[in-house]
Formats: structure tokens, C-alpha cells, sequence
């Protein structure tokens, strides 16, 4: 896990996704069959983090774990934009469990919870299955590709 600047997170958003602009986290899957029990690698943007958790009233290091958890929840196959709500319960689920305050797809689905600073809009649900490896990389706390590394 690399907790570090929003440029770092803006050059591996643009060099993995081809989106040239900040964001608050991203989660690269483990290359198949490289390393078991490897699920893969998560980078947050500490000062999107801190702004997000001062705006939305808890603290920057509840902000890294509702983050952390969104990405694990990618990494293991789970995708908010594709799986009809599937990561979003599971996600409102754990983050509950572990007491955390609201979690990133719910603050994109209730607008009165306020805008948190990544520029995201959320996916439209389009009825297909989850927990299967994305075509592309989607939506902040994404799963990003290794291919161009």
C-alpha cells in the first residue's frame, strides 16, 4: 500500500488509466499466477484524503481506511459500476462492521452527504455480473492494469 502525493497519484492515474488529473485511490491486481496470496497493490492520495475527510467531518486516517477498504473490495473483483450494488452493500456492510463513517459509493449515491474531491460520477448499474476481472480500469478506488508497466 503507497500512501502518497496527489501528483504521484495523477502520473499512475495517467500512465494506467489515461486520466491526467488526481485522484484518491487507485488498486493494481496482482499479475495472475505471480505470487500467491498476492492480491495486489493499493496507492491513496494523502492530501485527497485529508481534504475529503475535513469536508465530510472525521479524520484523515478514517479517510485512508474507507478508502483501503474500497480498494480491497476492487481487488477482490468486486466493481460498484458494474455489479448492480453488489460492492456497495458489501462495502456499507464492512464499513459498519469496522466503524467506519460513510463509505465512497454511498457519498456518490446520496448528494447530500457532500462532494468529496475526485471529479467521479457515478457508474450507471447495467445488470452484469460482478466479481469479474473489469475489461478497463473504472471510477475512483478503480482496478487499474499492469500491462503498460
Amino acid at each position: 500500500m503507497l500512501v502518497t502525493s496527489s501528483r504521484e497519484l495523477k502520473g499512475l492515474n495517467r500512465r494506467f488509466r489515461g486520466k491526467n488529473k488526481p485522484t484518491d485511490v487507485l488498486s493494481f491486481p496482482a499479475i495472475p499466477g505471480l505470487m500467491r496470496g498476492f492480491a495486489g497493490d493499493v496507492a491513496i492520495s494523502a492530501e485527497i484524503a485529508a481534504r475529503n475527510a475535513r469536508r465530510l467531518g472525521h479524520t484523515a486516517a478514517e479517510e485512508i481506511e474507507i478508502l483501503t477498504l474500497h480498494a480491497v473490495l476492487h481487488l477482490a473483483g468486486y466493481d460498484h459500476e458494474q455489479d448492480n450494488g453488489e460492492m456497495a452493500r458489501k462495502e456499507a456492510h464492512l464499513r459498519k462492521s469496522l466503524r467506519l463513517p460513510v463509505g465512497l459509493i454511498e457519498r456518490r449515491e446520496e448528494p447530500d452527504r457532500g462532494k468529496v474531491l475526485t471529479g467521479k460520477s457515478k457508474g450507471s448499474p447495467n445488470g452484469a455480473r460482478s466479481r469479474r476481472p473489469a475489461a478497463k480500469p473504472t471510477g475512483s478506488g478503480s482496478r487499474a492494469t499492469r500491462a503498460s508497466r
